[in-house]
């Protein structure tokens, strides 16, 4: 694989910066270029990367030497699955890679607006393919070790997306979609559980892209990142935080502030702190920092991105706790949600309002709704 000395970042043609490696090649250093600067350019990651002419350092203890907001890119679950496969059938394997050639792998693919350059290919990206039965036995056939040879289409089709189900991006006459396929363990019944999760929150005043169920069993959600043909830039919440979205260390009150800080909006606080009581009472345990995202438009801001991996997942994480806890418990209760939202100046009697709306759309909707 060719080396990389620096990565041109860009955002719609236009150079955001450069990120280089350290001498020791285990850290990087980011620089915003003049002409972002200078021409009305926008921060990527306002805690991290704050606009300023400024050389940044990474720390080589976490995101594997890179920046969060950079790393953000990068895919995780089946989408680094995919990729250590195809590494694999170069003779290559990811702990190998440079942060630069891992992102130079990503190149003009990736979810939301940034493109890294020079780009890194590893094979055709073939996407012809638009039969979702097929894209489903594929992926089967991988994920239980029966073949590797389709793990490039798997990948170029999956768009550097995150999350531990297989996926794959469409367009169609409607627009851009992502697809989610079933796992190896996973039930018949998936799609049609998130199709009906995504329309309960829906129903409790929560935001969500649109949803389709494709051939009665595929769910797919609008793309976010995506409006009237034109790639957005978008930040998970983990990513903004500079938090691992797999450590189990963010609260509630961390999202509510972050974005009470990002939006100065009240209402989006709200819509906060309202997707907080779904996730606990419809049991989405699933609600780690990386299942939240924040839009950045030109012109307005910074604003909270429609909800999504909304589904019943019991499970949780170390303990069987939610993988976000409320007021740092795993297995919270009314009055830490009340205490959560009035931390945030949410009125106290705003907040049982809120819950009680969530929870009766809940019970009548859902078959798997928790005590409060």
């Amino acid at each position: 694989m060719k080396n990389i000395e620096k990565l041109n970042i860009f955002y719609h043609e236009k150079l955001v910066g450069n990120l280089m490696l350290s001498p020791n090649g285990k850290t990087c250093v980011f620089e915003y270029s003049d002409e972002w600067l200078e021409g009305g350019g926008f921060s990527l990651s306002p805690l991290e990367l704050p606009l300023r002419k400024e050389l940044f350092f990474s720390s080589p203890n976490e995101f594997y030497g890179d920046f969060a907001i950079f790393e953000d890119s990068m895919p995780d679950g089946y989408g680094l699955y995919l990729l250590n496969h195809m590494l694999k059938s170069n003779r290559l394997s990811l702990s190998e890679l440079t942060v630069l050639q891992r992102l130079g792998l990503v190149g003009d693919s990736g979810m939301g607006a940034l493109c890294y350059r020079p780009s890194i290919s590893l094979g055709a990206k073939d996407q012809s393919t638009a039969d979702f039965d097929e894209l489903q036995r594929k992926a089967l056939d991988l994920l239980s070790e029966k073949t590797d040879s389709d793990a490039s289409l798997l990948y170029y089709r999956s768009g550097n997306s995150g999350g531990t189900r297989p996926k794959a991006v469409f367009s169609d006459s409607e627009g851009n979609w992502i697809v989610k396929f079933r796992h190896v363990y996973d039930p018949e019944y998936l799609g049609k559980n998130e199709y009906l999760y995504m329309l309960t929150a829906k129903e409790c005043g929560i935001e969500i892209p649109e949803v389709k169920l494709i051939n009665n069993k595929y769910f797919a959600a609008k793309r976010f990142d995506i409006e009237n043909g034109v790639r957005l830039h978008v930040a998970t919440a983990a990513a903004l935080m500079m938090s691992d979205f797999r450590s189990q260390t963010s609260d509630y009150l961390n999202l509510l502030s972050l974005t009470g800080y990002l939006t100065q909006d009240t209402l989006q606080v709200e819509q906060m702190f309202r997707r907080m009581v779904f996730n606990v009472i419809s049991d989405n345990k699933d609600d780690h920092a990386k299942n939240f995202s924040f839009i950045y438009k030109e012109g307005s801001g910074w604003s909270l991105a429609p909800a999504y991996d909304l589904t019943y997942s019991p499970k949780g994480g170390i303990g069987g706790e939610r993988s976000t806890s409320v007021m740092y418990k795993g297995f919270p209760k009314i009055k830490d949600m009340v205490e959560a939202g009035q931390s945030i100046r949410i009125k106290e009697s705003r907040c049982i309002q809120i819950i009680g709306e969530v929870e009766e759309v809940c019970r009548q909707r859902l078959d798997h709704c928790i005590d409060i």
